[in-house]
């Protein structure tokens, strides 16, 4: 296994999740045809490095032909960035649609609503290995109570640390958000030219920790019904402990106010921190950095010495388009692309953790540094609302600018949280 590969795919993960949204569409065309044999399409996702994934495709196509006489799998690997206007295309004609397809997880209920993904609650409960799925990545494909896809992999994030530095200041590793600041500060104060914990006002998905170990959410309800949580008691206490890691002591507003995710692994990999929240998928970039060596990664700590702050469960999923006229095969050509011994190739080959909890414990035997990661997917995870309002309320940078209000001072915790809660209510509103 080559780490130079195995991390790339989920590289392109970390784009995928910052830009979901999922395409307007006037079709939900579906088709009342069951044929058992013919061409199946399938749209995988174009990773960095894509040939590892190919390869374990490929396996799986030859495998799948193979055992269904008369059928051929035609896979078209598509670019991230520009899916969403082929989605749209495709739910709009389904001549032209995939039969089976990748999706990012917070495309779900955006997909759903436009009418172009099968509901295949049934199968999924007739599919032997889905008892051992990890119940957030299942939520990721479930929207009021429906399935609508299978879990392909998941992504989530823990704190990457320099061990040099704390060896040299006889720091301990936080065991508590409150050690997590205190040490950040006390890291700054000896070495100025370092960021304590580097952080980032546009960073979502590394702030929203703190607001779940508070007690905090995103929002409560379910789908159509949502209303926003980010102004609630204490979500304003977790937007407090975040915002507060921004100063002069820690990491400066003026240079780390308009950091993304990307932005703060790339700091720590250059050997400009002494602590940052990263991903899975930040491996092979802080591998590459001028820290290699010299660093490890544990689960973020939460309020309470030895809890686990709560991280978002990123990932894709893999789906059956309402218009496939060939509905059973699409099924299980599904199954056959999430199965065990799928996720654990994908794994093997891209860095991919799998959304089986037990397929998980094994590749975390295997690898190390995968620990961390799976200690925290363990101590559960949150994800975003099941709500195709989501995609509107992360494209329009809601909680980023919640986040930098207050970090400029603009408005006070209150007022900023209060007008964020506004504007995702008006979101889940017009979403119908």
């Amino acid at each position: 296994m080559k780490l130079s590969v195995r991390f790339a795919g989920l590289t392109a993960l970390a784009a995928l999740l910052a830009t979901a949204c999922a395409p307007q569409t006037s079709s939900n065309s579906s088709s009342d045809k069951d044929e058992k044999t013919g061409t199946l399409r399938v749209w995988l996702f174009q990773e960095v490095g894509n040939a590892p994934k190919q390869k374990v495709v490929d396996s799986v196509v030859a495998g799948f032909e193979k055992a269904h006489q008369g059928t051929k799998v035609d896979v078209e690997y598509i670019p991230v960035d520009t899916r969403a206007q082929r989605v749209k295309a495709a739910f709009n004609d389904p001549a032209s649609a995939p039969d089976v397809m990748e999706y990012g997880n917070t495309d779900t209920a955006g997909y759903v609503k436009d009418g172009g993904l099968l509901d295949v609650t049934k199968e999924f409960g007739a599919w032997g290995e889905a008892k051992d799925t990890d119940p957030t990545a299942k939520q990721s494909v479930t929207v009021d109570g429906k399935l609508y896809g299978a879990p392909f992999y998941v992504g989530v994030r823990a704190l990457y640390y320099r061990t040099d530095v704390f060896k040299e200041l006889g720091l301990s590793v936080p065991r508590t958000m409150d050690e997590l600041a205190a040490a950040a500060r006390e890291i700054r104060a000896a070495r100025p030219e370092l960021y304590g914990l580097v952080v980032g006002g546009a960073y979502t998905y590394g702030a929203m920790p703190f607001v779940w170990a508070n007690g905090g959410e995103l929002a409560n309800g379910k789908s159509g019904s949502y209303a926003s949580g980010i102004d609630s008691l204490q979500a304003r206490k977790g937007i407090k402990a975040y915002t507060s890691l921004f100063g002069d002591d820690n990491c400066p507003a003026a240079k780390c106010a308009g950091m993304g995710g990307n932005d703060t692994i790339s700091a720590f990999a250059a050997g400009k921190a002494g602590m940052a929240i990263g991903g899975d998928f930040s491996h092979t970039a802080v591998e590459a950095g001028k820290v290699k060596g010299k660093y490890a990664v544990v689960p973020l700590p939460g309020v309470k010495s030895g809890s686990i702050a709560p991280a978002f469960a990123g990932g894709n999923n893999i789906g059956v388009l309402k218009s496939t006229s060939h509905r059973t095969l699409a099924v299980r050509l599904m199954e056959q692309l999430a199965s065990k011994k799928t996720q654990s190739e994908l794994f093997d080959a891209m860095g991919f953790l799998p959304t089986f909890t037990d397929v998980r414990q094994q590749v975390a035997r295997q690898e190390p540094f995968v620990k961390p990661f799976v200690q925290t997917l363990a101590a559960g995870t949150k994800f975003v609302p099941a709500s195709p309002a989501w995609a509107q309320i992360d494209s329009s940078l809601v909680l980023p600018t919640m986040f930098q209000e207050v970090i400029s001072g603009k408005k006070d915790v209150a007022k900023a949280s209060d007008d964020a809660a506004k504007k995702m209510n008006d979101a889940f509103g017009s979403a119908g």
